[in-house]
């Protein structure tokens, strides 16, 4: 791994999980980790619900942009992160991928996307842990 490990997080929308997981491990990471995130059919803005929840915590996902997922943010990753974007994440050898089977938060509440804002934080948790050790 580069000096800097450099995490990717890949959902179809970029537009809640995504968007939580790369906000949250920016928060943990405090600068020791390059944090991008993509997605296979980008949506036009984040998911309300999951701007809502990170609010709670004191992270602000509202200004963020959905992006469309290039081999190029695949290739400058140390570990790609995907939650059910199938067939569509490149694949690259020498690159750790992890998949994190994740509610999909699109068209929830927040009462519904709660409960995957706290699993996410679990795991993000857990990779920082993992990666600064």
């Amino acid at each position: 791994m580069s000096k800097t490990p450099e995490v990717l997080f890949v959902c179809v929308h970029n537009a809640g999980r995504s968007q939580m997981s790369a906000a949250l491990l920016q928060h943990y990471g405090m600068g020791r980790i390059a944090v991008r995130s993509a997605g296979s059919e980008p949506a036009e803005k984040v998911n309300p619900a999951a701007a809502a929840a990170l609010a709670e915590w004191g992270l602000d996902i509202t200004a963020e942009v959905p992006s469309k997922l290039t081999t190029e943010d695949v290739e400058a990753s140390d570990v790609v992160i995907t939650m059910g974007c199938g067939d569509t994440c490149p694949v690259f050898p020498g690159k750790r991928y992890l998949d994190w089977q994740l509610d999909d938060p699109a068209g929830q509440g927040i009462d519904a996307v709660r409960p995957i804002r706290d699993d996410i934080d679990r795991r993000v948790r857990g990779l920082v842990a993992e990666l600064l050790d």
